[in-house]
């Protein structure tokens, strides 16, 4: 009898090992924002923003190749790739962030910024949001919710509740900002009479994964000045909303009007090659280099800091930034026209977006409507509570050709039910 693929990822892989979709997508070719499956099958692929610049993009392909043909190799030698890449992203960035460890993954990239900001402080409690993921190493495992952790969660962590559009904290827009501040206030000065103190608060700009707030500029004043009188630090994870995703910005804290002090990064930085980096000020880096011996095998390697700028030189040259915030706006008209009694809100951050749904059952409502739009050949997801929020998050080359495709079949999809 033949195997089937799920049947041999199990023998091979294990049990409960994560796919998208209840018949998972066999993909075996990218271009642009078009994948294949192995029957041919084409899909536009609205979600997956690993491939930043653009599927299989002939810019990063070329510098991968050259460089893996001349040199790879360990990160314990010198070479000058890692350092060219380390100043040109820096110089995208202000608030003093101006070096940078490379690693591999943005687990690491997060992990690296909670011992950063227990190097500055000398503190170990951490607080982030009830609804959220920032990776899966031991330490920020434990700020994720997916599933709790085996024993329970950490005492020096703080979960607060995550703001949203729908039902927001304080019971309204306007109060939500000063409500998310006084939560943290509340989840510090807990952490402070437990002995743990205070280190820092971790979270995404756009409230990603707990269902794109995409909150106003402004948003997160209150909660900063209160974890400034504190002496936290604020972690930035900007895995999704950077390199250009939010249009008008090329980073999230940027666009929301705040000064981190460290920035992680991953996914998109290298167009789907693993690579990831935690970017910090001086200050913070030198005493994480003093308080922890650290250094990363493949963190920066040659292959690695060539994909990177390769994938920014095609950001630049290409304006993906500026294409992404004229797609959102074009893009917003179409998911605002969409007709059905569901929906409830619909809010963009650049090319990112999500289309909430309200009533009982939303989140199965969702959950239906994700795997309707994979039979047509779109590729999307859900996230938020209860995952009752459609989300799309398409490679940057997408523009108002392919939001006129994604917004057609989504309506012909929510005519169905």
């Amino acid at each position: 009898m033949t195997e089937t693929v799920a049947e041999r990822r199990a023998r091979l892989m294990g049990p409960n090992v994560p796919t998208f979709y209840r018949s998972p997508v066999h993909i075996q070719r990218g271009d642009g924002v078009w994948l294949w499956d192995k029957d041919g099958k084409r899909y536009l692929d609205c979600y997956n923003n690993v491939a930043h610049v653009g599927h299989c993009h002939p810019r990063v392909v070329q510098a991968i190749c050259a460089q893996a043909a001349t040199l790879n190799t360990h990160t314990r030698y010198h070479h000058d790739l890692v350092l060219d890449y380390i100043e040109r992203l820096t110089a995208t960035l202000d608030h003093g962030i101006s070096q940078a460890i490379m690693v591999c993954t943005g687990s690491e990239a997060n992990d690296l910024a909670l011992r950063m900001a227990q190097a500055v402080t000398g503190k170990t409690g951490i607080i982030a949001t009830d609804n959220t993921y920032h990776g899966n190493t031991a330490a920020v495992s434990q700020l994720s919710t997916r599933r709790p952790p085996i024993g329970g969660r950490a005492p020096n962590v703080r979960l607060v509740p995550a703001p949203e559009a729908l039902h927001p904290l304080g019971g309204s827009r306007a109060a939500q900002a000063q409500t998310f501040a006084d939560n943290v206030a509340r989840a510090i000065a807990e952490l402070q009479a437990e002995g743990f103190g205070f280190s820092a608060i971790m979270l995404c700009p756009v409230f990603a994964n707990e269902g794109l707030l995409a909150p106003e500029p402004g948003f997160l004043g209150p909660t900063v000045a209160v974890v400034r009188k504190a002496g936290g630090l604020i972690l930035c994870d900007e895995v999704q909303p950077g390199f250009g995703r939010v249009g008008s910005h090329f980073w999230g804290h940027d666009a929301l009007g705040f000064a981190p002090d460290v920035v992680t990064v991953g996914k998109p930085m290298a167009n789907g090659h693993p690579v990831a980096a935690c970017l910090a000020r001086p200050d913070v880096m030198a005493a994480f280099r003093d308080a922890f011996g650290y250094f990363n095998t493949f963190g920066g390697n040659p292959v690695s800091a060539a994909a990177c700028l390769a994938t920014l030189d095609v950001i630049e040259e290409e304006g993906l930034q500026a294409r992404a915030a004229q797609t959102s706006a074009y893009l917003m008209e179409r998911l605002r026209a969409l007709r059905h009694g569901r929906i409830a809100d619909v809010r963009a951050a650049g090319l990112f977006f999500g289309v909430e749904f309200a009533g009982d059952g939303a989140g199965e409502f969702v959950a239906d409507l994700v795997e309707d739009m994979v039979a047509a050949g779109f590729l999307l997801n859900r996230i938020g509570r209860n995952g009752a929020t459609l989300k799309m998050r398409p490679p940057m080359p997408f523009g108002p050709e392919h939001a006129d495709l994604l917004a057609d079949a989504l309506q012909q999809a929510l005519d169905k039910r």
